[in-house]
């Protein structure tokens, strides 16, 4: 593996709460079985799928 354009290793020190992670882990895992299920499927083909679609544009207006 490599080091990542040659940087030097830094260690963070950062404390993350666990039970958050687990909510979102939750979440995320809920949106995934969502997603693979034949209801999410033609919501999709008939265009009136909203939840994913809308978390989707949310997270690309995050990034610019």
């Amino acid at each position: 593996m490599s080091e990542g354009f040659g940087k030097e290793k830094v260690e963070l020190k950062i404390n993350i709460n666990q039970d958050e992670v687990d909510v979102l882990l939750k979440k995320y895992k809920k949106i995934k079985r969502y997603m693979k299920t034949p209801i999410y499927d033609i919501k999709v083909m008939d265009g009136t799928e909203n939840y994913v679609t809308k978390l989707v544009e949310e997270g690309t207006q995050n990034q610019n």
